[in-house]
């Protein structure tokens, strides 16, 4: 088991929250910011793993 070990690509992130239901699987544009938006999840991934 790894224990605190981060992964270090942002879509598998991504990809592990969509499988949990945390975001969606497609972005839906209707809203300028939806919470649970894969590009702004990406985004946000990005910065995090960068920091």
């Amino acid at each position: 088991m790894r224990v605190g070990k981060k992964p270090k690509d942002p879509r598998k992130v991504v990809r592990k929250l969509m499988k949990a239901g945390k975001v969606k699987k497609k972005c839906c544009r209707s809203k300028p910011r939806c919470k649970k938006c894969p590009v702004l999840a990406l985004k946000k991934a990005k910065e995090d793993l960068a920091a």
